[in-house]
């Protein structure tokens, strides 16, 4: 436990950081499984993928996904939805 005035407050901070990385986090997770869940059952997937990408551009800027890992991501969301549309 820090005893230091500034040490203690850089606790603070970076609780109340982890606790929004870890919301933004599970809300790009939830926008992945919806898209991939609206590629399966074939309604309004691409809608669906649009807002997945955009949460991962989102994760990307905030420093929350490394930019190649978000890549990978898309990719793989389009090529999903390329596939079902084929």
């Amino acid at each position: 436990m820090p005893n230091i005035k500034s040490a203690k407050k850089r606790v603070k901070v970076i609780a109340t950081k982890t606790n929004i990385n870890k919301s933004r986090l599970s809300r790009l997770k939830t926008d992945i499984k919806k898209a991939n869940l609206a590629i399966e059952s074939g309604e309004a997937s691409a809608d669906a993928v649009k807002v997945a990408i955009k949460r991962l551009d989102q994760a990307v800027a905030k420093g929350i996904l490394h930019k190649n890992t978000a890549a990978r991501k898309k990719s793989s969301l389009v090529r999903k939805l390329n596939a079902a549309n084929a």
